[in-house]
């Protein structure tokens, strides 16, 4: 039959040692008590008490128990990502309006140094203040500032918000013709090397109010791109009411709406062309032909079917413009 049988056993610094040799000036160690199994004959009711037939613990155990005790701790999980410093360094603002009836952008006018109103008759929409994450990135935010101050030789003033995803975001700022509500070419900005920096893409899109420069979304005019002194200044405004993680680690995240979220609405809310499947199929054809009118005909869909323009903008000077981190 199985019984149990106990071994004492002393850790000390010189390892596991029975318990005999710690009496033997191996100083103060732990003592501990090993039950092993053994196969012992019981006495039945005749005959003498047989001598047990014991296993003694194997030095198995003893390896095994020894590595128990000497194991490690777990490691620690992995190293936390890096603390993003979304501290808000400065504001700036867009007023957006909607022109009923016809719109067209005046060249500039030598006498007055600026445009003429592209639109006589313009209904406000609203203002929508962004704060910019300065320290976070600071080349794109400073872009960004001019472009609105217009100290970068061109302005998002009197251009068009040319897409609006319905439940997802909207997008202005696009490079191209001028007359035709689109930026002109910007020749006073710094090249913006945090295009290639992993940790500008770490802020996601997650919420409704987020800021970005448009990379991935990017559809100015292929001309335009070739300028070797080409900068991207399409910016998308995330409008909700859900997050877009499929602009994530694709487009530079660079600030937040602080108020106006109601204009921002407002213009998701606008309906938008949206082309038929037969069209989408011909576009696709023409484009695998590499036909160039294929990318021409895709920048119309998604177009708000009413002219809604950023009609003035600029930086705004406050007493204190940093605020503390808490808006993502």
């Amino acid at each position: 039959m199985l019984g149990f049988q106990s071994a004492r056993f002393v850790l000390s610094p010189h390892g596991l040692l029975p318990h005999q040799l710690h009496h033997h000036g191996y100083g103060h160690a732990h003592t501990f008590t090993i039950l092993s199994a053994v196969n012992v004959d019981y006495p039945t009711c005749t005959g003498p008490t047989p001598t047990p037939k014991a296993h003694l613990t194997t030095r198995r155990s003893l390896l095994f128990l020894s590595t128990a005790l000497s194991l490690p701790p777990p490691p620690s999980s992995a190293a936390d990502p890096p603390v993003l410093d979304t501290t808000i360094t400065d504001r700036v603002f867009l007023d957006f309006s909607i022109c009923p009836t016809f719109f067209r952008v005046q060249p500039q006018v030598q006498d007055q140094g600026q445009d003429l109103p592209p639109c006589t008759d313009s209904e406000p929409m609203g203002r929508v203040v962004l704060g910019l994450y300065g320290k976070l990135v600071p080349i794109t935010v400073s872009n960004f500032k001019a472009m609105c101050t217009g100290s970068a030789g061109s302005s998002y003033k009197n251009t068009l918000v040319h897409k609006v995803l319905p439940g997802q975001f909207l997008v202005a700022g696009r490079q191209g013709r001028r007359e035709k509500g689109e930026v002109a070419p910007p020749s006073r900005l710094a090249r913006n090397s945090e295009a290639v920096e992993s940790r500008a893409f770490m802020l996601e899109h997650f919420r409704p109010g987020v800021v970005s420069l448009c990379l991935a979304e990017n559809d100015d005019d292929d001309q335009i791109k070739l300028d070797p002194d080409y900068h991207n200044v399409e910016f998308l405004i995330t409008t909700g009411p859900g997050p877009c993680p499929q602009l994530d680690g694709k487009n530079i995240v660079f600030g937040t709406v602080l108020e106006g979220m109601d204009a921002v609405r407002a213009i998701a809310s606008t309906p938008t062309y949206k082309p038929g499947e037969r069209i989408r199929q011909l576009n696709d054809l023409a484009e695998l032909l590499g036909d160039e009118r294929a990318q021409n005909a895709r920048s119309l869909w998604n177009r708000p079917l009413k002219t809604i323009y950023i009609s003035d903008c600029g930086e705004l000077q406050v007493a204190k413009p940093s605020l503390s981190p808490s808006l993502p």
